[in-house]
């Protein structure tokens, strides 16, 4: 299995989504429940919403690099 099909077939797992989108849903619930000087505690969590959201657009990204190296090998550049 390639790249490409890897990462499809990660990012239409149904397990893996429920993970990304249950954490983001408590890194957030967390981020709204700190304290008003817990500026440290917001930092880190903004950082891990991001983490969460590279994580998802790398595999996003393995399969667009792949679906255009495939277009340029039909058009043979």
């Amino acid at each position: 299995m390639d790249r490409e099909a890897r990462a499809k077939s990660l990012l239409s797992d149904e397990l893996l989504n429920e993970a990304f989108d249950t954490l983001s849903k408590d890194i957030t619930d967390a981020w709204n429940h700190t304290g008003i000087h817990d500026t440290e505690a917001r930092e880190n969590l903004w950082l891990s919403l991001r983490l969460l959201e590279r994580v998802r657009l790398h595999l996003t990204s393995i399969i667009d690099t792949g679906e255009m190296a495939k277009k340029l090998e039909e058009y043979h550049l």
